[in-house]
C-alpha cells in the first residue's frame, strides 16, 4: 500500500475543483492510500465553507491571501503527512485507474525525480509536453519558433524516450509528482514566483541537482486548460499580465546579469509594442472580448514596471506584499 498526498492550490475556481473533487472522492484503488488537501488562496466568497461541508474527509486550509501558486504548494507540503507529493491543479480530473498507475510508476522508477503524465483536454487532444528549457534563442515566441524549425532534427533527438516514458527538460505544473526528500532538497516551490514560470524553475532546479524529469505514457489525467485561473475577463488579463513578471523573475534568476540585460529589455519592448497595437485596434472593434483584455495588460504591466523602477525590484508586487506580510 502506498501513501500519497495530494496537494490542490484553488482560488474561486470553484466550478472546477468540485468535478475534480468529485473525481477523487469517488476514487477507488486496493494499492494506494491517499489524503486530499485544498488550499483555498483565500477567495473570501463563501464558498469554502459549503466545500468543507461536502467533502468531510478532505483537509481544507484557507491561506492567509492569495500569496500565488507556490506558497499555496508550499503551505500544502508542510501541512501533508506522506512523503509522495502529488501537486495537482483543481481544473484536473483523475481518470479511472490513473493514480495507481501513475503512482507505480514513481516508485518503481526511483532514477525519476520528478514525475508527470499525459493530459487531454475537453477536445480529446493531448497537450504537447516536450519542452525544453528557455534560452536566449528561445525565450520569446518567433525566435523560438524559427530557432526550432532550424534546428528541429537536433531537438528531437534531444528528448530521449523509451517504451513507458519520455523525458522533457520540464513538465507544467498542472500535474506533478515528487517525494519529499526530493522537494526538501530543491527547498520546495520558489514564492518569487506569484504565477506562472514556478514549474519550469522547479524543473531546472531538479535539474541542476541531477534529477531527471519524464512523463509516463502509461496513464492520462484530464486538465482543462485554462479552467482554473481564466475566470473572467479581468482574472484573464491578470494572469497573463503575471506571465509576463514571472518571466522576468526566471531570467533574473537563470540567467546572467549580461545576457538577462537584453533579455529583459526584450521582453519590455515586445510587450509594450504589441499591447499598445492590440488595444488600439480594440478601439474600432470593441465588442471583441480578446482586444479588450489586452488593454487591461497594458495597463498592469505599466504599473508593474513604475513599480518596478522605483521599488528596485523585478518581483511581482503581489509577491512583495505576501512576503511583507509574512515577515511582518
Amino acid at each position: 500500500m502506498q501513501n500519497l498526498s495530494i496537494i490542490i492550490v484553488n482560488y474561486k475556481g470553484w466550478n472546477s475543483l468540485e468535478a475534480c473533487l468529485d473525481s477523487l472522492h469517488n476514487y477507488a484503488s486496493n494499492t494506494l492510500l491517499f489524503e486530499v488537501i485544498i488550499v483555498d488562496n483565500f477567495s473570501n466568497d463563501g464558498h469554502l465553507n459549503l466545500f468543507q461541508q461536502k467533502y468531510l474527509n478532505f483537509i481544507f486550509i484557507e491561506n492567509s491571501g492569495n500569496n500565488g501558486f507556490a506558497n499555496g504548494c508550499n503551505v500544502g507540503a508542510k501541512n501533508a503527512k506522506h512523503d509522495l507529493f502529488l501537486f495537482l491543479n483543481p481544473d484536473t480530473i483523475i481518470l479511472e485507474n490513473s493514480l495507481d498507475i501513475f503512482v507505480s510508476d514513481y516508485v518503481n522508477n526511483p532514477e525519476i525525480a520528478l514525475l508527470s503524465c499525459l493530459q487531454i483536454d475537453e477536445n480529446n487532444r493531448y497537450y504537447n509536453q516536450k519542452r525544453l528549457f528557455p534560452t536566449f534563442f528561445t525565450f520569446f515566441g518567433l525566435p523560438r519558433a524559427i530557432f526550432q524549425w532550424i534546428h528541429s532534427t537536433k531537438i528531437k533527438k534531444n528528448f530521449k524516450e523509451d517504451k513507458h516514458f519520455f523525458y522533457p527538460e520540464w513538465v507544467t505544473g498542472a500535474v506533478i509528482l515528487i517525494h519529499k526528500k526530493w522537494f526538501e532538497a530543491i527547498n520546495g516551490w520558489d514564492e518569487s514566483y506569484w504565477m506562472y514560470m514556478e514549474d519550469v524553475d522547479l524543473c531546472k532546479r531538479i535539474s541542476i541537482q541531477n534529477g531527471r524529469v519524464a512523463v509516463t505514457k502509461n496513464c492520462t489525467i484530464f486538465h482543462k486548460h485554462g479552467g482554473a485561473s481564466r475566470i473572467n475577463i479581468k482574472t484573464k488579463a491578470l494572469t497573463k499580465t503575471e506571465v509576463i513578471i514571472s518571466k522576468h523573475v526566471y531570467i533574473a534568476k537563470h540567467f546572467s546579469k549580461f545576457i538577462g540585460f537584453f533579455l529583459h529589455i526584450r521582453l519590455f519592448g515586445g510587450v509594450f509594442l504589441e499591447k499598445i497595437v492590440l488595444s488600439l485596434l480594440s478601439i474600432p472593434l470593441f465588442f471583441n472580448i480578446k482586444l479588450k483584455v489586452n488593454t487591461i495588460i497594458l495597463s498592469n504591466y505599466f504599473r508593474y514596471v513604475s513599480h518596478a523602477i522605483k521599488n528596485n525590484t523585478i518581483l511581482s508586487p503581489r509577491s512583495l506584499r505576501f512576503k511583507k506580510n509574512a515577515r511582518g
